[in-house]
């Protein structure tokens, strides 16, 4: 670790050696909060209206594979900046930290010429981890203030300055609970098709239209960002990444590992280098998105070139990822072999640790405790913050024995469940039992990426290690 952080500040100190073929674009990155990926039309979803992010896809290139590692805010925030796995970067579990000796992306692109700025939600730490420049004018925390208005004054003058290019992350607070933002009579309870995994019931539909209210608001405020970027004339020579985080807060979504949880929308346009209006199977994770922007901006990452399922040792850069700039070029239509995951659970409930494996056709969920029952305080507390249709969900299982397996499905897991998720997109039919061959390729290949990363697994899930790592003395070794 200690030659990593000495390598990767002398490449700091030193510029980076850069690729000199094309001039770095300036980065936009656009994140929603808790957003279901396939609960979007441009992932077929069949509620939601997303017109501006319809536009976008039209664009440019849609990523129909791309993860991350941890279905909980802070971890996957952790991973996309900083390009590492939540078990090497420190943060492992929801309000913790990252290592104190990490690096971020204003870490590195700022020697290279760019400003680094973030609008709203933040949500990371240590602050000298990961010193964004402050952007005024988004909400920064959206259960302090649901319903606050968002002025794009900040972004403006940001992206106004042609002198420097800018990498920008605006992070949005919707459709992150509470659902208070919308239209919500735009989506008629009665009219909606609930998903496989959600159970039926009349709190449940009007819970989920105000959520679908949510995500027909966010789009608005993507469309209101990308008209500001291109009245500054900024737009052509822009990347812009659209990427809706994890899944919802409706079970089997968020905190979990299952596809619905980790699967998450990406979307990039930028006129004239990536395709318009295509879609790639490449699969790609939020650990590759750092490398493949240090790539664009100049930075010589051959060494970590080679997209593999495991960290290129030989690279300088401290990345998990690799970058996946020869797919948005349209040059490739591949790019990981698999992707990683893992929960932990703790603070959000009792110990639940998780770790789930995927090769793009099939996931591997391995439930390190399984005789544990899996409670989540948020989801089953109950609240105007948190989801009041949970108890109506158990009133209903008394009659309804679709709601009851729904029930058991989120609270009583098997230690190893598969599911084909290119069929089985809610993953309501487990074939572990019937496919033990492809369940041992994906079990040794996982569990040798919890090797690589220092994964102690179930001894990870203790609140002992969650304020260790809150007071950056954190208790299990990076990687070796």
């Amino acid at each position: 670790m200690k030659l990593s952080v000495f390598l990767t500040s002398l490449l700091l100190l030193s510029g980076f050696a850069t690729n000199t073929n094309a001039a770095p674009p300036n980065i936009l990155v656009i994140m929603a909060d808790d957003c279901t990926y396939n609960d979007l039309p441009l992932y077929g979803g069949q509620n939601a209206k997303t017109p501006n992010l319809d536009q976008l896809a039209s664009q440019g290139l849609t990523f129909n594979k791309a993860y991350l590692a941890e279905a909980m805010c802070q971890p996957c925030r952790a991973e996309l900046y900083t390009g590492q796995y939540p078990v090497r970067n420190g943060c492992a579990w929801n309000h913790s930290a990252s290592r104190p000796e990490t690096r971020s992306m204003p870490n590195y692109l700022t020697p290279l010429g760019y400003r680094v700025g973030l609008a709203g939600k933040l949500h990371v730490k240590p602050t000298s981890a990961f010193p964004f420049d402050p952007v005024p004018g988004f909400d920064p925390n959206c259960v302090r203030n649901p319903t606050a208005a968002h002025d794009l004054e900040g972004v403006r003058s940001f992206i106004a300055d042609k002198e420097k290019p800018f990498c920008l992350t605006v992070a949005l607070v919707e459709p992150h609970v509470p659902w208070v933002m919308g239209d919500a009579s735009a989506y008629p309870p009665k009219k909606i098709k609930l998903p496989a995994n959600i159970a039926d019931t009349p709190r449940t539909r009007e819970d989920f239209g105000n959520y679908l209210a949510e995500i027909t608001y966010m789009d608005g405020q993507v469309g209101e960002i990308l008209k500001t970027l291109d009245d500054a004339g900024q737009a052509d020579n822009t990347l812009v990444l659209f990427t809706s985080e994890q899944g919802s807060q409706f079970p089997g979504c968020k905190w979990t590992n299952f596809d619905t949880g980790i699967h998450t929308a990406l979307v990039a346009r930028w006129p004239g280098v990536v395709p318009v209006g295509k879609r790639t199977d490449a699969m790609v994770q939020y650990t590759d998105i750092l490398p493949t922007l240090l790539e664009l901006a100049g930075a010589d990452l051959t060494p970590a070139r080679e997209p593999g399922p495991t960290l290129q040792q030989e690279s300088p850069f401290p990345f998990n990822g690799t970058s996946f700039v020869k797919v948005l070029r349209g040059e490739s239509e591949t790019h990981r072999t698999y992707t990683y995951g893992c929960h932990n659970n703790v603070p959000e409930g009792p110990p639940y640790p998780i770790r789930t494996i995927s090769d793009g056709s099939h996931r591997l969920i391995l439930n390190l405790r399984p005789d544990e029952v899996y409670l989540e305080k948020h989801l089953m507390g109950g609240g105007r913050k948190n989801n009041p249709y949970w108890s109506t969900w158990m009133q209903e299982s008394f009659n309804s024995p679709a709601t009851y397996a729904l029930i058991k499905r989120y609270m009583h897991r098997p230690a190893v469940e598969l599911y084909h998720t290119a069929k089985d997109p809610y993953e309501m039919t487990n074939l572990a039992d019937k496919k033990p061959e492809l369940v041992a390729r994906l079990k040794t290949e996982l569990e040798g990426w919890m090797t690589r990363q220092g994964d102690p697994g179930a001894p990870q899930d203790t609140r002992e290690a969650l304020q260790a790592a809150r007071k950056g003395e954190h208790l299990f070794p990076v990687e070796k």
